[in-house]
């Protein structure tokens, strides 16, 4: 095994290809043992290799300029969200594997009915990283689905999508009747399940007082408390909720993949508000 000593008598080029088989966090971790390996550490060599092939089309989706000294400056700067495509998408890298997340706004997504203000309407919310969200005013077939092509994500890594999401103070119906969601990667189902899109507590916190609702939340009790196990929104740390859609694997090579949320039956629901769908690499 090798010795401090031993790395120290490498050339610099030498210890900058060792290192660019490690990973980010690895590699700000080797700088602190001696100042050859601080040195080809913070090299442009390795710093370019923890980069995405794509970067320079990924920045040329922004409007933004990025003067970047280096390399590993630049790798920084993209680990904090970044806006594409006129602010209909939002980019970072995770700063310590570097692979790549993406958030497709609410606008990027096909929505049913979306385009009739009887049903949904679009506005702006201050805490959105989006010009504008979708909220839900009233409707009883929900259908949400985004697609994103493997092209543009890291290799051979496993990902997850999240349905980012709050719950007005109008919300009702959305705890009373589980959604399907399901993941496909070209038409084929690869995950499915089922999920709430609201705590109770919060529906009950949120939902319009009227006879129908009552009445229709006492008839689907026993549906509620046998689905203990269906997943609920959790908390985010950005202030949104998110509920995951399902999982699958990026491989090599140029598929597309399709999430879903889907209820389609007699549950009148509203008060949903829609940010995006997130797809990061899988925390393992």
């Amino acid at each position: 095994m090798a010795t401090p000593s031993n790395i120290d008598s490498l050339p610099e080029e030498c210890v900058s290809k060792i290192l660019s088989y490690t990973s980010p966090l690895e590699a700000c971790r080797f700088s602190m043992v001696s100042s050859t390996l601080s040195s080809a550490a913070d090299s442009d060599m390795l710093w370019l290799t923890f980069l995405p092939s794509d970067y320079h089309d990924i920045l040329s989706r922004t409007t933004l300029t990025l003067n970047s000294p280096s390399y590993k400056h630049l790798f920084y700067t993209l680990c904090h969200p970044l806006l594409l495509d006129g602010g209909k998408m939002s980019f970072k890298l995770d700063k310590s594997s570097g692979e790549k997340s993406y958030i497709l706004s609410a606008r990027e997504l096909s929505i049913t009915w979306s385009n009739d203000p009887l049903y949904w309407s679009w506005k702006p919310m201050p805490e959105s990283r989006f010009r504008e969200v979708a909220e839900l005013r009233t409707v009883s077939w929900l259908e949400i689905e985004g697609k994103i092509g493997t092209r543009i994500l890291t290799p051979n890594t496993s990902y997850a999508a999240y349905l980012i999401m709050k719950v007005s103070h109008r919300g009702y119906g959305l705890d009373s009747v589980p959604c399907e969601v399901s993941v496909a990667v070209e038409n084929r189902v690869v995950q499915s399940g089922r999920v709430y899109l609201c705590r109770e507590d919060e529906t009950n916190k949120h939902k319009k007082e009227t006879m129908l609702h009552r009445n229709r939340r006492e008839m689907l009790r026993n549906t509620l408390i046998q689905d203990q196990e269906i997943a609920v929104p959790s908390k985010r740390e950005d202030g949104w909720m998110e509920i995951q859609v399902g999982e699958f694997f990026s491989g090599e090579a140029d598929s597309e993949v399709k999430m879903s949320v889907m209820e389609v039956g007699y549950q009148l629901k509203g008060g949903l508000i829609v940010e995006g769908i997130e797809v990061r690499p899988k925390q393992v």
